[in-house]
């Protein structure tokens, strides 16, 4: 792997972001590419939420979308966090991964590789289900003119929980082997809780 450091997500232009996802690089990657999709899906339900605050019809949904504002921006800012240390956790088992499986560094830094390169993807899919929980709520508490905004964040919060998902998945064999069926259980419920949150935000505002 590159030893020169990537820059962090929220540093990037979208230009030179997606430059660098389209690049020969070990990162930024998928899981840098499922942080920004769910950053781009709370931003969006974010924007939902500005133009509801302040609308008289919406008044006694006030302080529920005042709350709900602050709540989005922490995930689309929690989004990012994830992507960049999702992409130093790669780093750290990927250097680990090239050395012999006895290599003293290899032993005893193993275990918190694993951890390190699997734990932002699952609090990524942890983030969109929340996230997609909340814009569940949003669809009788803001502006009915901005349905479609809704919806697109619904759309890119499922994506971004499958996205996360993948992540997960790609690392699960690299965890203790009676860790195997809990932590597949756990994606699969995560994404059928996601889908069935989507399509319901997505009828409602059809």
């Amino acid at each position: 792997m590159s030893t020169e450091s990537t820059p962090n997500i929220a540093s990037q232009t979208i230009g030179g972001f997606l430059e660098q996802l389209g690049a020969k690089v070990h990162a930024p990657g998928g899981g840098a590419a499922a942080a920004l999709t769910g950053a781009t899906a709370a931003a969006a339900a974010e924007m939902v939420v500005s133009y509801s605050i302040d609308k008289k019809s919406l008044a006694e949904h006030h302080a529920f979308n005042t709350d709900a504002k602050k709540q989005l921006e922490r995930a689309r800012a929690m989004f990012l966090t994830l992507g960049d240390e999702d992409a130093a956790g790669y780093g750290v088992l990927n250097t680990l991964w090239k050395l012999d499986k006895d290599h003293p560094d290899r032993v005893a830094g193993w275990s918190d590789a694993v951890a390190g390169a699997i734990g932002p993807p699952r609090a990524m899919l942890a983030l969109s289900v929340e996230m997609l929980r909340l814009c569940e709520q949003l669809i009788s508490k803001t502006n009915k003119q901005l349905k479609s905004d809704l919806g697109v964040a619904a759309v890119l919060g499922q994506a971004a929980a499958r996205s996360a998902a993948w992540n997960v998945r790609i690392n699960i064999p690299l965890l203790p082997s009676d860790d195997h069926h809990r932590a597949h259980k756990e994606v699969d419920a995560s994404l059928e809780h996601a889908q069935t949150l989507c399509e319901t935000i997505e009828a409602g505002c059809a």
